[in-house]
């Protein structure tokens, strides 16, 4: 398990030359038949066979192997073989049979653990037949249950382990955005990221409502949390924008995440011109704004952008934990899906206990989502005016 950019890729191609060749070009090495196993069938072909780090990158001249284009599939000099498959056609590991295999990004693969089950069935060549597995690890449990095998054995490479390698300027960026986030000890550090004790949402739940298409909504509603205050020290600037539908009984009703379009602003003037221009992108129907913080200057500097904007002020009366519990509801009764994965905002939700949040600096992405739903999914049908239903 590594972080991005470790050297995954080229740990797995140089496993597979360990197995295949021999001490000399045609001699036998210890595995005949290896499949090769990616997400999709050209991340396969593209990155570990073509790609910069894949098999035909690391294999010297002399023991190079043939890329037969038409059965998917390399053949070296001493007659050793890998073939490609893909882990979103898992039927197609029913029949062959290897003495070992490479599997990358086994954590991402939306049929996992069905591809994993048929390729074990696969492994039956051999005294010994072995499996790598290349990944960034991520809370799924295929990824979970083969870590907690005895036959497993683990290693474990962060991104900046590779840094000889990689651009200065993309370890800083990343690093000055992620480091120390749970987003940045999955992604650069490789650490697998269980799920908070407690947590309104789990990784579980919030795989399981993704959604590929939104179908047509009745609203678009951008939702607010600004920071309390406007420099570029301050905290970001939450921004999200749902849609929902209507029809039908309340139990009936849709929320769908769209964007979460969150800033880090060093004005006000600046996380206003992002919220304006997220309603201009979706079409919204109302920008809805948290108010404890900055009372009518919320307003107004939204009314400086636009003058025209559909606003409404909401006021916290509760606190974070007791705010986000009433819309982690809706997500377990699978009213709310999410249209894409937003890590960040993600990354924040699965951190929220009836404690508090468990992170570091404050939740606002999450803010923004909980008076998005609020807005959109709870005071529609709340009893006892505007007034009432404007605070939580």
């Amino acid at each position: 398990m590594g972080g991005r950019g470790a050297g995954k890729t080229r740990a797995g191609s140089e496993w597979v030359r360990l197995m295949v060749e021999g001490s000399r070009p045609l001699e036998s090495g210890r595995a005949k038949r290896v499949a090769l196993v990616g997400e999709t069938y050209d991340q396969t072909r593209d990155v570990m066979v073509f790609g910069d780090s894949g098999i035909l990158a690391c294999c010297p001249p002399d023991r190079k192997p043939e890329w037969q284009a038409s059965k998917r599939k390399l053949v070296w000099p001493n007659g050793a073989e890998a073939q490609c498959f893909s882990a979103s056609e898992p039927e197609a590991l029913r029949g062959p049979q290897f003495d070992a295999a490479w599997v990358d990004e086994l954590a991402k693969w939306k049929k996992a653990q069905d591809t994993w089950d048929m390729l074990q069935f696969c492994l039956r060549l051999g005294n010994d037949p072995k499996c790598v597995v290349t990944t960034t690890p991520r809370n799924v449990d295929v990824l979970k249950d083969l870590l907690a095998r005895e036959s497993t054995v683990q290693t474990h490479a962060p991104t900046h382990a590779n840094r000889a390698y990689l651009a200065d300027s993309f370890l800083a960026e990343v690093e000055s955005r992620y480091e120390g986030s749970r987003l940045g000890r999955q992604e650069l550090n490789g650490e697998l990221l269980e799920d908070v004790q407690g947590a309104f949402w789990t990784s579980h739940m919030l795989g399981a409502c993704r959604v590929k298409e939104m179908p047509e909504v009745d609203r678009v509603i951008v939702a607010v949390d600004p920071p309390v205050t406007g420099h570029a020290g301050s905290d970001e600037c939450g921004i999200v924008v749902i849609g929902v539908t209507h029809q039908g009984p309340r139990a009936a009703w849709r929320a769908y995440v769209i964007e979460d379009a969150s800033v880090a602003a060093s004005s006000p003037l600046e996380w206003a011109q992002a919220a304006v221009a997220a309603m201009k992108r979706h079409n919204g129907d109302c920008l809805v704004a948290e108010v404890n913080q900055g009372g009518d200057m919320v307003k107004q500097i939204v009314r400086q952008v636009d003058p025209m904007i559909r606003y409404q002020a909401v006021r916290a009366t509760k606190g974070k934990s007791a705010r986000a519990e009433p819309i982690a509801a809706l997500y377990e009764q699978g009213r709310v899906h999410h249209c894409g994965q937003f890590s960040e905002l993600e990354d924040q939700m699965v951190q929220m206990t009836l404690q508090g949040y468990a992170g570091k600096g404050s939740p606002d992405r999450v803010d923004a989502l909980v008076w998005a739903l609020f807005e959109g999914m709870i005071a529609p049908t709340t009893p006892g005016g505007a007034a009432a239903i404007r605070t939580l």
